[in-house]
């Protein structure tokens, strides 16, 4: 758990003060990943290390491009020196190409190659599952969360009805 204890100390030093409650959230996102553990085989420290990190593009030290998907995956490449499997489950989390293509930043989310289609299922899962405030929640419901969060002027309220049954089906294969 070596990669999972350097992550949830990164995002830790990251969010925990300034973004409690993105912090929260975070760490019921990693509870998640650490209970798909049985099924994830060696992959699964690479995946809590993922949850526990995957909104720390969020934080204000990181914003680049305001995609926080992208943001935070070019830091853990760029600045911390983060291995790249996980860097590209950070990038390809929950709605993250529909994002980029709202935004325009097909291109540098392309920097990440692709992710394994099995994690980026099983995080989407994990972040759909979890609430802004760290509760368990379902994956609809907190889609309608999103949408009502963000307003119709954001790229996630855009992103996310085009996403949404894509997302869905993602939740689905974890549960099956």
């Amino acid at each position: 758990m070596q990669l999972a204890k350097w992550a949830h100390d990164l995002a830790e030093s990251l969010l925990a003060e300034d973004l409690p409650r993105r912090w929260a959230h975070s760490q019921r996102v990693y509870v998640q990943a650490l209970a798909l553990a049985p099924v994830l085989g060696p992959d699964a420290e690479l995946l809590a290390a993922a949850a526990i990190a995957h909104d720390v593009g969020y934080a204000e030290q990181v914003v680049d491009t305001g995609q926080h998907l992208l943001d935070g995956a070019r830091y853990l490449r760029d600045v911390v020196g983060a291995d790249p499997r996980l860097c590209s489950i950070v990038a390809f989390h929950t709605s993250s190409p529909w994002e980029a293509f709202e935004l325009g930043l097909a291109d540098a989310l392309a920097e990440f190659g692709s992710a394994d289609p099995e994690l980026v299922d099983a995080i989407t899962y994990c972040d759909l599952t979890s609430s802004p405030v760290g509760d368990l929640v379902d994956p609809a419901h907190r889609l309608s969360e999103v949408l009502e969060r963000y307003g119709p002027d954001h790229v996630v309220f855009r992103a996310v009805p085009a996403a949404r049954p894509e997302l869905l089906e993602r939740v689905a294969r974890v549960r099956e």
